[in-house]
């Protein structure tokens, strides 16, 4: 496993004691949407060039459901790290990791931390996961620091909340901005290759308010 950097002291921001109140609602609710196996399918459709030795980071990971998803496609790496800023959000993933019959809770790290100030080195991940995170922060800043921890030619699975009916609904009860897909094109190739734009199965409640971008590390 890749170390981490020792985070500072600090006070709780709004964002994080939003979740840590919200956890296990925030949990079920993913659960029964089907948000780890619309991943999982999505995920085993790409080509990611990984192996046995490839680390990925699931950048602001919540309650694990996309860590469940990366660990039920099978796709090759050594281990997974899960990044979020809340604590209560990260107990419950670490449970859930545990339980799980068809995951290997030994290969995944579970480290509290803000995605604008990753603590990790450098070109660290072969891979890098984050589902409705960057709606919080600076989408620039947050691009630029995933950049930062990923290899030249690695990938990130980005998939940010969409223009629509359920996006506004989401984006008014969790307290968040949706980035307008113009911008999310335009400043994701300062950093990033775009190599596709997936949109999810009207099936699939996942496509309500989300959509994928999978971006190439320049």
């Amino acid at each position: 496993m890749t170390a981490p950097k020792p985070a500072d002291k600090r006070s709780k921001s709004k964002t994080e004691s939003f979740y840590d109140s919200i956890a296990e609602v925030h949990n079920i609710a993913l659960r029964v949407n089907g948000y780890r196996a619309s991943v999982s399918k999505y995920l085993r459709s790409l080509d990611l060039g990984l192996t046995e030795e490839s680390m990925v980071l699931d950048a602001g990971s919540g309650t694990g459901i996309i860590t469940l998803g990366l660990e039920d496609s099978g796709i090759p790496h050594r281990g997974t790290i899960a990044l979020d800023l809340s604590l209560h959000s990260l107990d419950i993933a670490r449970s859930e990791f545990r339980r799980d019959k068809k995951t290997d809770d030994k290969r995944i790290e579970v480290v509290q931390g803000n995605v604008l100030e990753l603590p990790f080195e450098d070109e660290t991940f072969d891979l890098v996961i984050t589902c409705g995170v960057l709606e919080y922060v600076s989408l620039e800043a947050g691009l630029a620091e995933m950049a930062r921890v990923l290899r030249p030619g690695a990938k990130l699975v980005f998939i940010p909340v969409k223009p629509s009916l359920v996006g506004s609904m989401l984006e008014f009860l969790y307290k968040f901005k949706i980035h307008p897909i113009k911008d999310v094109r335009r400043i994701s190739q300062k950093y990033f290759r775009i190599v596709g734009n997936h949109r999810f199965p009207l099936n699939e409640p996942i496509s309500w308010s989300k959509t994928i971008f999978l971006l190439e590390r320049i």
